[in-house]
């Protein structure tokens, strides 16, 4: 199933007097449970197009459809609902919460949705299980490595079990072993869950995990791989 169709999609900014146009004329689509990643230098466009993906930005000119919704058309309450209900992110900078627990960190995605106190602790330690720090779950954020960080990004990532996960340089911050582990998790809960990921990275550690390459250069796709895996 198609999950993500974009369609003649170009996004320009507004610089000084002029603009710089950061995506131009892309077509491309994702389907259900793919693992694959947007490659390319600093200024190739892989962030602003997996924003615009995420409903966190729209297209300066053609479309992009992430679940059958066409993310130009959704106003500030659709695209917030439409991120609460079927999408998870993954930065490279963790962006949790210092003064909660892991649980907490992991639990705040759910307090959106309607759910039981019950259902939420469940899931919550579901999550955690999934990334290996059940043991965790009183710490908080500071006393824990930055491997662990991830992973409890991950958790709360997943927690709501998303059609699509949206990760942006998800291990720039992590040594060689952490981010095999951390990229390991993910193959994992792809493969288990059905969700698609979507990696913007120029890590050579991510794009060895790919199962599907798309190579961007100054704003357009220079070409795709796919691997065997």
């Amino acid at each position: 199933m198609e999950i993500i169709k974009i369609n003649n999609l170009s996004k320009r900014f507004p610089v000084g007097k002029g603009e710089f146009t950061a995506l131009k004329d892309l077509n491309l689509s994702f389907s259900e449970g793919e693992f694959a990643g947007l490659i390319g230098p600093s200024g190739s466009g892989k962030t602003t197009l997996l924003n615009i993906i995420g409903s966190l930005d729209v297209p300066t000119e053609g479309e992009a459809l992430v679940l059958g919704k066409s993310i130009s058309k959704l106003n500030a309450r659709e695209a917030a609902d439409l991120r609460k209900k079927h999408l998870g992110f993954i930065f490279q900078s963790y962006n949790l919460l210092a003064v909660h627990t892991v649980y907490e960190n992991v639990e705040f995605p759910l307090l959106l949705l309607k759910l039981s106190a019950e259902e939420r602790r469940k899931m919550v330690l579901d999550a955690l299980e999934w990334v290996g720090l059940t043991e965790k779950i009183k710490s908080k954020p500071p006393m824990l490595s930055g491997g662990e960080c991830q992973r409890v990004a991950i958790a709360r990532a997943m927690v709501k079990k998303p059609s699509l996960v949206l990760a942006d340089e998800p291990t720039a911050n992590l040594d060689a072993a952490n981010s095999h582990h951390i990229l390991k998790t993910m193959e994992t809960l792809n493969r288990e869950l059905k969700t698609t990921f979507v990696f913007a990275t120029h890590d050579e550690k991510v794009i060895s995990y790919l199962r599907r390459k798309i190579f961007l250069s100054d704003g357009r796709i220079d070409h795709e791989e796919l691997m065997n895996r």
